[in-house]
């Protein structure tokens, strides 16, 4: 149960970053609020499919080859480096995305909607893809790159395979239900992404602890990462108040 929720914690801190990349990617193909349900849907159906075969490809490897935990702690440990040195992200632009450029460069789409429908058929007679299909080929290729980093995370904390899988669905399902509420509420969290930081970090030393044969305990990794989100949120919440206080 405390592995469960260790995973579970550790995989919805990190996917926060996939709601300000939904939100970016509706707002740059302009897909109408009643499509973006689907979207999210399909979605979520191809996440557990690449998911399941990241996390089937990854226990298989952690348990015939044990080195794999120290490639998996190297990328969480480049990870927070590369979350806490960056500092405020820019705004990105979608136009020079590698991810919108490469979906749209392969895919022959039209430029306008057909409802919620992912393909449509032209006056000619030629069936193409629609703009809806276009922005979910986006999110399932920015999923696969997510999982570069969350499904190492969930590792960390647990190898055991089922409760790694079930943990990252029920995370994912969790935030696609209800992303644009929480898309608003966590763009106000100045501290959180310093806090999903710093949990990388732990999880990647946690491994290579475990590597030289130093356990770290489900307790302790799960006070740890309760800690640190409740100090970055805390801190965050007490900022705006105090911002607000100076503004009125």
């Amino acid at each position: 149960g405390l592995e469960f929720l260790s995973g579970y914690l550790v995989e919805e801190s990190l996917s926060v970053d996939n709601l300000f990349v939904f939100l970016l990617l509706f707002d740059y193909f302009q897909v109408p609020l009643e499509a973006q349900k689907r979207v999210l849907q399909w979605g979520f159906l191809g996440a557990l499919a690449s998911r399941g075969l990241f996390i089937g490809v990854g226990s298989v490897a952690i348990q015939q080859f044990k080195p794999v935990n120290l490639v998996f702690a190297g990328i969480l440990i480049y990870s927070s480096l590369k979350l806490l040195l960056d500092g405020e992200e820019e705004t990105e632009d979608l136009n020079e995305n590698p991810v919108v450029q490469f979906a749209s460069r392969y895919i022959e789409t039209t430029d306008k909607y057909d409802g919620s429908n992912f393909f449509t058929t032209l006056e000619d007679g030629k069936k193409v893809a629609t703009p809806l299909f276009l922005a979910l080929v986006c999110i399932e290729i920015s999923d696969v790159l997510f999982a570069v980093d969350s499904v190492p995370a969930v590792f960390g904390v647990t190898k055991d395979p089922v409760i790694v899988f079930t943990s990252n669905m029920f995370a994912i399902l969790g935030l696609r239900s209800l992303y644009t509420v929480l898309s608003a509420a966590v763009q106000d969290l100045e501290y959180l992404q310093p806090s999903v930081a710093i949990i990388l970090g732990f999880v990647g030393i946690k491994l290579v602890a475990e590597y030289v044969g130093y356990d770290i305990d489900t307790i302790q990794s799960l006070a740890v990462i309760l800690g640190t989100l409740g100090t970055g949120i805390g801190a965050s919440l007490i900022k705006n108040a105090q911002n607000e206080k100076i503004e009125s």
